[in-house]
């Protein structure tokens, strides 16, 4: 909005830094920490008032956890709702991949939000069936996939190989659809202990904002030989706005959490981390940057599919954080070790734009 506005009023000197993308994505993290920690109070207070008895603990879960009850759950509409607006003053308007990507973040938010209300009002962990939910999901996921490849066609490209690339064609939308659908479930997985999911998520983002960078600079792309996407650059600024509320909303998730944010904000997070992938044609890289998401994931597959196919379980509890708790590891034991683990990936994922 800010961006547009300098433009129309063509104001020169400082304003010309509006032009700028690196300007607006760290005006869009700043922007977006400064109304989180602004509202944060607040929105945990009112929350605390509306849920009474809070987010529902599972009763076969760790017994630390039953410490946790009377936490308020839903924090995740605090993060959409400072990443809405930063991303509203500094974002290009007539981007349509920042629209696609807002569409995914919003929808995946509010079946996370009814999903959350439901568990709360029922006082379950029960909440919406997982069909409904699945179904929602892949609805979402494949407008927006619909809207991508429209804009940036139905190429896959594989990393390590330059401009290697396979043409999946209408395929391609299904598999983008899984991709988001995928993630975010993946970091909804995640979200079991405080600030567990928010650190990798922002890692993550921050390693995305810089490949959303150079995939919408051409000099660099093609420097790199990695696909160029015209207009993807701005979804950096989308990831700063994410890093931005993550940062504010780990500041009242820190341990002992005074808010969870609920599958409101889990799903929506990793369903934008999803769609962000999708845009910049590193869907694969995905998979190593957000590794931590994917192996919490297949903890549970795996245990799943084990468990009714033999009746005995490959790990003490899944998703696998809490099969490190029942082996004695301490709840910030296992986050930190975790967050390491999300660094390293994220390093790793980031070394592909050269290993070509």
């Amino acid at each position: 909005m800010l961006y547009e506005l300098a433009e129309w009023l063509g104001f020169p000197g400082i304003l010309n830094l509006f032009r700028y993308l690196s300007f607006r994505t760290g005006a869009a993290v700043a922007t977006a920490l400064f109304i989180g920690l602004i509202l944060g109070p607040r929105f945990i207070g009112w929350l605390r008032v509306r849920q009474g008895k809070g987010q529902p603990i599972r009763a076969d879960g760790p017994q630390s956890h039953l410490a946790k009850r009377g936490t308020p759950t839903m924090g995740g509409l605090m993060i959409l709702t400072s990443l809405t607006l930063a991303l509203l003053l500094w974002m290009d308007l007539a981007n349509p991949y920042i629209w696609a990507c807002i569409f995914v973040t919003l929808g995946f938010g509010m079946i996370g939000f009814l999903d959350d209300y439901d568990k709360v009002r029922k006082a379950s962990t029960a909440g919406v069936s997982g069909k409904v939910r699945l179904l929602g999901e892949f609805a979402i996921a494949g407008v927006a996939a619909w809207v991508i490849t429209l804009q940036n066609g139905t190429m896959l490209y594989v990393p390590f190989f330059s401009q290697f690339s396979v043409d999946l064609g209408y395929f391609y939308i299904v598999f983008a659809a899984f991709t988001i659908v995928a993630f975010g479930n993946a970091v909804n997985l995640t979200d079991g202990l405080d600030g567990l999911a928010t650190m990798p998520v922002i890692i993550a983002s921050m390693a995305f904002m810089l490949i959303a960078y150079v995939v919408g600079n051409k000099v660099f792309a093609t420097y790199l030989g990695i696909p160029h996407v015209a207009g993807a650059g701005d979804l950096a600024i989308f990831c700063g706005a994410i890093v931005g509320a993550g940062l504010a909303f780990l500041w009242f998730n820190a341990p002992p959490a005074a808010v969870f944010m609920g599958d409101t904000g889990s799903l929506a997070l990793g369903g934008a981390l999803g769609a962000i992938a999708v845009t910049t044609h590193h869907e694969l890289v995905l998979g190593i940057i957000g590794g931590l998401f994917v192996v919490e994931a297949l903890s549970v597959i795996i245990q799943v599919f084990w468990y009714k196919r033999t009746g005995k379980r490959v790990f003490r509890m899944a998703p696998i954080h809490h099969h490190f708790e029942q082996l004695g590891w301490s709840e910030p034991t296992v986050v930190i070790r975790f967050w390491i683990i999300a660094f390293v990936l994220a390093l790793a994922g980031l070394a592909t734009l050269k290993l070509r």
